[in-house]
């Protein structure tokens, strides 16, 4: 790379920051960017002032470092619109070939809280890593019932669980109340999603029924730089008229 000292009254950072997404841009997702060292070299600025254009542009999903390689432009986040399926489903109908990774299955007892929810003092837990691609999306820890689905550590749980659900025992899930918040990845979750420390995480919660009949207790973490949800919002349910509501002008 040529020489582009960068000049004028904004601050270094931005500049360069400006001047890394162009390149993204022109470079495509899944390309890696120069080295710290050769962009000192061709901008004429300090260390300190590359991490901090590179943090920026992490920060807002376009670029990411992975440990031991280097940086790279961000593969665009998968976008999720709010609804009841599986995540096999829902990375199928992205175009992306979905996979897990089981890490347990055990039979054991569960919280207090989600004992009482299937009112059975030993359930199934499972954890899973999700993949798209071949790419850590999502890690899941789950707990389903052992009344239910007697037998299930004897099935190859690699593909769409709610299909085995189905197709063996005969137990579609036709409910679920979810809540979502937001969390950073630290320790083992952090090295399961061969994620960056402090990256941020999506985190569901969703408690799953069939005919009324509880059948899942789950909490997935999804990568916050590789998935997105899309809501569509309205104020059918709100109660507040809005103003001047049933008034004549």
């Amino acid at each position: 790379m040529s020489r582009e000292a960068l000049s004028g009254p904004r601050p270094k950072h931005a500049q360069l920051r400006d001047r890394l997404a162009d390149l993204a841009t022109e470079l495509g997702p899944g390309a890696g960017i120069p080295s710290e060292r050769e962009l000192m070299t061709t901008y004429g600025v300090s260390r300190a002032t590359v991490r901090r254009a590179i943090e920026s542009l992490i920060a807002d999903g376009l670029l990411e470092r992975v440990h031991g390689k280097g940086t790279f432009v961000a593969r665009p986040r998968l976008e999720s619109r709010l609804h009841l399926a599986s995540f096999s489903q829902d990375m199928r109908r992205r175009g992306l070939e979905p996979a897990s990774r089981l890490l347990t299955i055990e039979l054991a007892t569960p919280p207090t809280d989600v004992a009482i929810w299937f009112g059975e003092e030993r359930v199934w837990r499972i954890d899973r890593l999700r993949l798209a691609d071949g790419r850590p999306i999502a890690l899941e820890h789950s707990w389903y019932s052992s009344a239910l689905f007697p037998g299930l550590d004897e099935h190859d749980l690699a593909g769409s669980l709610y299909l085995l659900l189905v197709e063996h025992y005969g137990i579609g899930i036709d409910s679920a109340e979810q809540t979502l918040w937001g969390e950073s990845a630290e320790g083992k979750v952090a090295d399961l999603l061969a994620a960056p420390t402090h990256t941020p995480l999506l985190v569901f919660r969703r408690s799953s029924t069939s005919l009324g009949r509880p059948v899942e207790h789950a909490v997935s973490r999804y990568r916050g730089d590789r998935y997105q949800i899309h809501m569509s919002l309205s104020r059918d349910d709100d109660p507040t008229p809005a103003p001047h509501e049933g008034k004549q002008p």
